[in-house]
């Protein structure tokens, strides 16, 4: 197919495509996945190799948000059966941290709900890299804690943070859709902050949310011009509880496509598969190694990720490798702006406590890709906040 040849060779010398082309990919039938997948994991290849970067989300204050952000389960208002807590403190988080470091994690990601943190979050959440770091030899830090004020990231980044994450989610002309009560340009100001701070950027995006294609390639490419060192692509896990509970979009080709896109117009970055691939690409995960380079080991903020061997397994039998923290994650020419890259103990293949994980087999079966699959929701009720083992 021309368009996958002159994808690839733009890929390879990191040029953007065009607009019609990413829009292209978006349209290719199914019985062009596996030559899109094929393209795009090229460039993946040429990029990264077969390196997979784990991270780990610690979630350090769950619900609770004066937010509206509908896609959210601890957004104002939500009715989402979620853990409910106040700011861990920084022994806590660190332990917490430290299964995700013992599962393989190279990064840890810690996140807290709400508009932005206050100086004094700040200083709590400098005392917890801090702690993290003493105890993690080579450990990497990077924060996510909504909005920033002035000062704020150059504050984390002497704290030791090494990157900071604040997604723009979906595109500017539909912003105003799913949140009222902050705008898309504050997204964008919090991230040019964390780059001026001198902190890997961190921004990505949201699908499934009853966005366009044209709504998907607008943040992607908002998304190239902001130049963050890793995007995470998130498939919304429809919460009920939530105004988007009822938004079954996804189909595990379509989420292919969706990570091709963002492959071939930020060839060079980590793109990351972030929460609800579990959810929406389902037994499709190990194909879509072949075009991100990064996942999320275990749990997510307020939901059950899959169990953290079978992460590991299922990497090692597609054929690849979890990248060590003696690896730099970003090739040579962008490592200078930050150190490259961005968040219960279950065993492999098991299901959801009290669960059979074989009942139901035939019904299951027979379910069509595009069917809602509510069941794959499980609200987390490990790990951080909570007095059980995490999922590492």
């Amino acid at each position: 197919m021309d368009l996958l040849n002159t994808l690839v060779d733009k890929g390879l010398r990191r040029e953007t495509p065009t607009r019609g082309e990413a829009l292209a990919v978006l349209a290719t039938s199914d019985d062009d996945l596996l030559d899109v997948v094929a393209a795009a994991g090229r460039v993946r290849r040429h990029w990264f190799g077969r390196r997979v970067k784990l991270n780990y989300l610690v979630n350090l204050k769950s619900g609770l948000c004066p937010e509206d952000c509908s896609y959210c389960s601890q957004r104002l208002g939500s009715k989402a059966d979620i853990l409910k807590y106040t700011w861990l403190k920084p022994d806590e988080a660190s332990k917490a941290a430290a299964a995700g470091l013992a599962g393989g994690a190279k990064r840890v990601c810690l996140v807290a709900s709400g508009r932005g943190p206050t100086d004094r979050d700040v200083d709590r959440v400098s005392d917890t890299i801090k702690a993290i770091k003493e105890q993690n030899e080579g450990v990497e830090v990077c924060a996510c804690l909504g909005l920033l004020s002035d000062g704020q990231a150059e504050r984390l980044r002497a704290a030791g943070a090494d990157a900071y994450n604040h997604n723009l989610n979906t595109s500017e002309s539909t912003y105003g859709d799913i949140t009222t009560t902050h705008t898309y340009a504050d997204r964008v100001d919090t991230v040019q902050k964390a780059h001026a701070a001198g902190l890997s950027a961190c921004s990505g995006l949201i699908a499934g949310m009853g966005e366009s294609d044209e709504d998907l390639v607008d943040v992607v490419f908002s998304l190239r011009e902001l130049d963050p060192d890793s995007v995470p692509v998130n498939f919304l896990i429809p919460f009920e509880g939530t105004p988007l509970a009822k938004e079954w979009h996804l189909t595990p080709q379509r989420c292919l496509r969706i990570l091709a896109m963002v492959r071939f117009v930020c060839p060079d970055v980590e793109v990351r598969i972030a929460g609800g691939r579990e959810v929406h690409l389902r037994t499709m995960q190990p194909l879509a190694l072949h075009l991100a380079n990064s996942i999320f080991l275990g749990d997510y903020l307020t939901s059950e990720g899959q169990a953290g061997r079978a992460d590991l397994e299922m990497i090692a039998d597609a054929g690849f490798e979890v990248e060590g923290t003696d690896q730099v994650t970003l090739p040579e020419h962008r490592a200078g702006g930050g150190c490259g890259s961005h968040g219960g103990g279950g065993v492999c293949g098991s299901a959801p406590a009290g669960e059979d994980s074989c009942a139901g087999a035939d019904e299951e079966g027979a379910r069509r890709a595009d069917e809602p699959r509510p069941d794959l929701v499980a609200v987390r009720r490990r790990g951080a906040g909570t007095d059980l083992a995490p999922n590492a």
